[in-house]
């Protein structure tokens, strides 16, 4: 069985990635000095891992003296007016810089003198230019401050006007349920003095005896007169006799 074809990607595994990195970089060791010494070459090889610690090979006596040839056989291949150019840049980068410099230096006093600070190294004129620097800058706040302010007391005022329309609708809405309750129990107690007034109409009078379905008062009156009548009558002609 021979060996697999290996895919070159990242090794996800951090312990297998740590492996591989050990075996390979002793087996690179391991080839430059073979091709040292069999082609009689001189090289150097200079590898950091990924804690960035360094592991270096060379066959010189310095690794130094190996970048330093390379650094003189690179000029020399580069053209004159290459170089010229690129000193050019050079000179022109490092006087951008120099500016730079001195402009957040200038920028840096500057803030410090506005906190109160380094004012020895002023003088009058100065002073005076700081001061009426402070007073425009405290100026711009204060008219910023009552901008802020002034539309925070129209947002509260509008707010305002909302809760009184809104207590004003609750008001109108509470008005109309109470009416309502008070309508609703009106008429109940209508209803009920209504009933109560014809129950009592319907109730028999006390001491009277109750009056039976299809009777009349009064016949029974005249009856009972008649009788009354007829005893008298029969009780003069007893006594007459």
């Amino acid at each position: 069985m021979g060996r697999g074809r290996v895919e070159v990607r990242r090794i996800e595994n951090k312990i297998n990635r740590q492996v591989t990195f050990s075996k390979r970089k002793a087996g690179l060791l391991k080839k430059a000095y073979e091709l040292s010494v069999l082609c009689d070459v001189e090289l150097s090889l200079i590898i950091f891992s990924s804690r960035g610690k360094l592991f270096d090979f060379s066959t010189a006596s310095s690794l130094l003296k190996i970048i330093e040839r390379y650094r003189r056989c690179s000029h020399n291949d580069i053209p004159s007016e290459s170089l010229v150019s690129s000193n050019n840049e050079i000179q022109d980068n490092y006087q951008e810089f120099l500016r730079l410099k001195t402009r957040v230096e200038f920028l840096q006093r500057s803030q410090r003198n506005l906190l109160g600070e380094d004012l020895l190294s002023l003088n009058d004129k100065e002073l005076d230019q700081l001061e009426n620097q402070i007073e425009v800058s405290l100026s711009h706040i204060r008219s910023r401050k009552s901008q802020v302010i002034t539309n925070q007391i129209s947002e509260l005022k509008c707010k305002e006007n909302m809760l009184q329309e809104s207590n004003i609708t609750l008001r109108k809405k509470l008005q109309e349920i109470v009416a309502d309750d008070f309508l609703d129990s009106s008429m109940q107690e209508g209803d009920n003095n209504y009933m109560d007034a014809d129950q009592l109409e319907f109730q028999p009078l006390e001491g009277d005896p109750p009056v039976e379905i299809g009777s009349n008062p009064s016949m029974g009156l005249l009856n009972g007169e008649f009788t009354g009548m007829a005893e008298d009558v029969e009780e003069f002609v007893r006594q007459w006799m």
